[in-house]
């Protein structure tokens, strides 16, 4: 999916010279300069219409089918956009370059929140923030594959173009053929299907005959909590007091993944580039620089996030990020014709991202938080794709925008997000509960055990004494079970 991102700065020229030549063969006229800017920026930010619908359905697919089989058919769709987009340039049409873009985005909004819910929950604890570091290394490595297809000597020439937007299907081949081999999610069997036998089986083939009963234990704690909480819909999620300040950082998160520039640099790398004074024939190779360099920031992050934490990375990349946007701004204003690459420590944050996005939710509003953090997601693609060709008009100002984002962001990560490297998801809810509640709680009392009240009878839980009024938001939330 990723790959769509960076085939932007590769086809433009190829696309653009395809609708004006389809234009003149229809209707006798070249397309107009203003029109063909429109179905430019129409083609680019289609893609995040498509994924801003595929997102919304992934709570209620994900809930009723599990993750395995959603993530099955997300590759049917994205083979079928491939076929339609590959035959475009055969059939004289560049309306099904739209629908297939369109397409891919319904595929990618269905397969990113999925995609990060599954590789968080098979993984054991220990692992967790290495295992969903490497969804953005993998990301930027498809990303870095489309660049190098890309290439004029590959299959970004003018005869071959299409073959390249048709490359998306044969990763989403690959894993239709490969995923029937793995377990549906541990989490989703114990949770949703009351299926302790098919947990532990599926736990023992991702992880091995080894002693893991501590991550069961984690699986069974939070099962207890969630005896009495059922699965939140979107509007209850955002209404449930005990969810708000996850709620808030997870929109900051998503947000500035959207607003720090990089998708306008992806999308729109020709264009920036060439403001900047590079020859069209070192565009791409600068591009693929880009790339490259991106994957190289994920696979050192991949490796330091268990070391470092979330938090770290989080900070220390947006304050990165921020400064060379601002060194940016003052080169080109200089007119010196050095592009820095800011969006290598930018993946730093990326990494982080990913992590605390599943760790910061229990199972029971797991859903319904990545189907709102898609939204927000495919919006600043679809807000980003359709609106810089205009900002662009700031020409090097334009990225001051994206810095004064990114440095709020980074005060906002700095002062609210908790730590989450190795905590439970109990030990990260109860972080979050001294900023949901810390004006409605009387402080807690010492640690009292729930024998008998739950399977694991030796499990503490620090009760906090709420006035009445708390009480229902209280058991709903899952901090304290009725009896």
């Amino acid at each position: 999916n990723k790959d769509h991102y960076s085939l932007c700065a590769a086809i433009q020229p190829h696309v653009k010279a395809f609708i004006n030549e389809t234009w003149l063969d229809r209707y006798g006229y070249p397309i107009h300069q203003d029109n063909l800017l429109f179905l430019w920026s129409i083609t680019v930010s289609i893609y995040g219409i498509g994924g801003l619908l595929g997102s919304s359905g992934t709570r209620y697919l994900t809930v009723k089918y599990g993750k395995k089989k959603c993530l099955l058919c997300t590759n049917v769709l994205m083979i079928i956009a491939a076929s339609i987009m590959g035959c475009s340039k055969i059939a004289q049409s560049f309306e099904m370059i739209l629908i297939g873009r369109f397409l891919c985005g319904v595929s990618a909004g269905l397969c990113a929140p999925l995609h990060h819910q599954y590789v968080g929950e098979i993984s054991p604890k220990k692992l967790r923030g290495f295992a969903n570091s490497t969804s953005s290394f993998f990301w930027s490595l498809g990303k870095a594959i489309g660049q190098i297809s890309g290439q004029r000597e590959l299959l970004g020439s003018r005869y071959l173009w299409p073959m390249l937007m048709a490359s998306c299907g044969f990763p989403a081949l690959v894993q239709l053929i490969t995923l029937p081999f793995f377990p549906e999610s541990p989490a989703y069997l114990l949770m949703h299907k009351g299926d302790q036998e098919g947990c532990k089986k599926a736990i023992r083939q991702l992880w091995g005959e080894g002693h893991h009963q501590a991550d069961i234990d984690d699986f069974m704690k939070e099962k207890a909590t969630m005896k009495n909480t059922k699965i939140l819909s979107v509007l209850e999620l955002m209404k449930e007091p005990a969810f708000r300040w996850q709620l808030y950082m997870m929109i900051v998160l998503t947000a500035t993944a959207q607003l720090c520039g990089i998708n306008a640099i992806y999308f729109y790398t020709f264009e920036v580039l060439q403001a900047a004074g590079f020859g069209e024939r070192m565009i791409s190779y600068m591009t693929l620089s880009v790339g490259l360099s991106e994957l190289v920031a994920t696979a050192v992050c991949s490796s330091i996030i268990e070391r470092l934490g979330r938090k770290v990375l989080l900070r220390g990349g947006y304050f990165i990020m921020g400064s060379l946007l601002a060194a940016i701004t003052v080169t080109l204003s200089l007119q010196v014709r050095k592009l820095l690459i800011a969006d290598y420590s930018n993946f730093c944050s990326q990494a982080g991202l990913f992590s605390v996005r599943i760790e910061i939710f229990k199972f029971s509003c797991r859903p319904s938080a990545f189907v709102i953090s898609a939204i927000l997601n495919w919006l600043g693609v679809f807000v980003i794709g359709t609106t810089f060709p205009f900002i662009e008009k700031l020409k090097h100002f334009c990225f001051l925008i994206f810095m004064v984002v990114i440095f709020t962001s980074g005060i906002i990560i700095h002062l609210f997000l908790p730590e989450t490297k190795g905590k439970s998801i109990v030990e990260i809810t109860e972080e979050f509960n001294k900023l949901n509640f810390r004006k409605k709680c009387i402080p807690a009392t010492p640690k009292v055990g729930l024998s008998g009240l739950s399977p694991f009878a030796s499990a503490t839980y620090k009760v906090s004494i709420l006035p009445n009024q708390h009480l229902s938001q209280a058991l709903h939330s899952g901090q304290l079970r009725k009896g």
